[in-house]
């Protein structure tokens, strides 16, 4: 029988001290890991929660690795992360980023370049299914395109005319801060970024799935109660009462959202069709 291990984050706020005193503050993030968390428990999975505090680099890595160590080919790693989204240069082997930029995950303590999720995937055994749903801006394949949307179409998108609006309600972590954190923190992201290359030119590709809640150039809504991505596809889910495989699944979300946010289906190596096809959530 097979086993599924899940890791849901959600973080409302990161430590301003870490980010030059900006907190980040936002509404649904920690609803959206909880909503996930039931959703995952209901599915059969042994669900693992992380809430802004608890949604540091060092903890996030070390829940990965605990599952690594568990699961086995034929098992399911679920991962969730509601949270604010950016980039960094990458300086160290921009050659494999046709932007040159790397995505972040914004944690709580640092930022989390999309190579270390990487990474971390890459340590789990053959033949576990890992499926990951991420509700963050710049958040659609991984391999990112600098270019946001026109301030026409984040005003459509936020019904605002007021900039700051933009940041308040966008899961998006604010390109001046970006570039303020990594003056400052610029040595150490090189030698993360010449660490993590090194291991991607010995590794195969991870075989998973990203379900996203925008494209590359897209930013991701928060909302009252939940992100709209998560909203959307707690919706279509309906307690399980969705039929389909996971094609369908992304594409009923994708009905169901405004043309600003695009949520986006991506496959990193070869899952295999069995697993695309299977009613999300299976275990």
């Amino acid at each position: 029988m097979a086993t599924g291990l899940s890791l849901h984050l959600g973080l409302n706020q990161v430590d301003a001290a870490k980010y030059g005193g900006w907190d980040g503050e936002l509404v649904a993030c920690e609803n959206d890991a909880r909503d996930m968390a039931r959703l995952a428990g209901d599915a059969g999975f042994d669900a693992t929660t992380l809430l802004t505090a608890q949604g540091t680099a060092k903890q996030v890595t070390a829940e990965l690795r605990k599952a690594a160590k568990t699961l086995k080919s034929g098992d399911i790693l679920l991962f969730t992360y509601s949270g604010h989204g950016g980039q960094i240069p990458n300086t160290e082997g921009s050659d494999e980023e046709p932007d040159t930029f790397d995505e972040t995950l914004v944690l709580y303590d640092r930022e989390f370049l999309d190579d270390e999720l990487h990474r971390e995937f890459a340590r789990f055994a053959q033949g576990v299914r890992i499926l990951a749903l991420l509700d963050c801006c710049h958040s659609g394949t991984g391999i990112e395109v600098r270019e946001v949307l026109s301030p026409e179409a984040m005003e459509e998108q936020f019904q605002t005319r007021d900039p700051g609006r933009i940041e308040q309600t966008s899961r998006l972590m604010p390109v001046v801060q970006q570039h303020e954190i990594y003056q400052r923190d610029k040595e150490f992201f090189q030698e993360l970024q010449r660490d993590l290359a090194t291991h991607k030119s010995r590794a195969t590709d991870t075989d998973a799935l990203l379900i996203s809640a925008c494209q590359d150039n897209q930013l991701a809504s928060d909302g009252n109660v939940n992100g709209k991505f998560t909203g959307t596809l707690l919706d279509v889910w309906n307690d399980g009462a969705f039929r389909g495989g996971y094609r369908a699944f992304h594409r009923d979300i994708v009905r169901n959202m405004p043309p600003t946010q695009s949520p986006n289906l991506y496959v990193s190596g070869r899952p295999g069709d069995a697993f695309l096809e299977q009613q999300p959530f299976t275990v």
